[in-house]
């Protein structure tokens, strides 16, 4: 087969075994029966092969033609109901982010609705695991990572978000009940709530208030920053978590911060992308989206 086969012929071809007849297929596609015959004998010659029988004027497919028309006919479905699904999804663009889960749950997620009416021909799909993803092989946009620099691969692109403020954080009945905290010492008062999976912790936070002495070997401990979130708003004890993931609860009133929202500053998150994709409009637009949204 030395010449590239026309889609003209594929054409010609499919509709002629689909209709069983060269003059209904010249009548679908609006030519002439000749050039029906034409663009088949063609198609043929470069398959070196037959794919009709001419009995008088019917056109019956051949063995091996059957089996082609069976497979043309297949792609062809294909290509439609591609056309079809395209035009359901009506948008221009899918985004792919793949993310911490406490950073996904705890900020993200009650943002994203923002972020898809400012940008309606974007999807959104959100991925969560603490786990990196690898920018190059797997189908994902962006990755938001938390935790202590690692070498990325050549031709990463890594930018760091705003510094979170951790502070010790609890619900407002444990604040102002029995034992309320107005101070560092009164949190002796109480169960510490850990979240090991955080920069820093209790042992940091006591460094800048070494005459207050707690027992910071006891008290519940999470891995992920949202259960330990969501332990302080159940009353379990104190947590000491970021104002950035705990906004939603503060702002609702859910969770105070008895002692102030000064505290220790840690640039945790990072988001990463391919250098050679950073332009793309979609990802553009997170990225301003994204940093603009941190600011407020």
């Amino acid at each position: 087969m030395h010449n590239r086969i026309t889609l003209k012929s594929i054409q010609a071809f499919e509709a002629a075994a689909r209709l069983s007849s060269f003059a209904l297929a010249a009548e679908e596609l609006f030519v002439t029966p000749s050039a029906i015959s034409h663009q088949i004998k063609l198609l043929e010659d470069q398959l070196n092969i037959k794919l009709f029988h001419r009995v008088h004027r019917a056109a019956i497919l051949t063995d091996s033609g059957r089996h082609y028309a069976e497979e043309i006919t297949a792609a062809f479905t294909r290509i439609e109901q591609a056309t079809r699904e395209i035009g359901r999804v009506a948008k221009s663009d899918i985004l792919t982010i793949h993310c911490t889960p406490s950073f996904a749950t705890q900020w993200l997620m009650p943002r994203i609705a923002r972020f898809s009416s400012q940008h309606p021909d974007i999807d959104v799909r959100l991925n969560a695991s603490s786990g990196a993803v690898d920018l190059v092989s797997e189908s994902v946009d962006v990755d938001i990572r938390y935790g202590a620099r690692k070498l990325q691969p050549p031709g990463t692109m890594v930018l760091e978000l705003p510094p979170e403020t951790v502070v010790p954080l609890c619900a407002p009945e444990l604040a102002h009940g029995p034992h309320p905290i107005g101070r560092v010492a009164d949190l002796r008062e109480h169960t510490l709530i850990h979240s090991e999976g955080c920069l820093v912790g209790w042992r940091d936070w006591m460094r800048l208030h070494r005459k207050i002495p707690l027992d910071i070997t006891r008290g519940p401990r999470f891995d992920r920053s949202f259960m330990s979130i969501g332990a302080a708003v159940d009353g379990l004890g104190v947590c000491l978590e970021s104002l950035l993931l705990a906004r939603r609860e503060l702002e609702s009133g859910r969770l105070v911060a008895p002692l102030g929202v000064e505290g220790l500053k840690v640039h945790g998150y990072t988001l990463n992308l391919l250098k050679s994709r950073a332009d793309l409009p979609k990802l553009r637009s997170f990225q301003d989206w994204l940093f603009a949204e941190l600011e407020k």
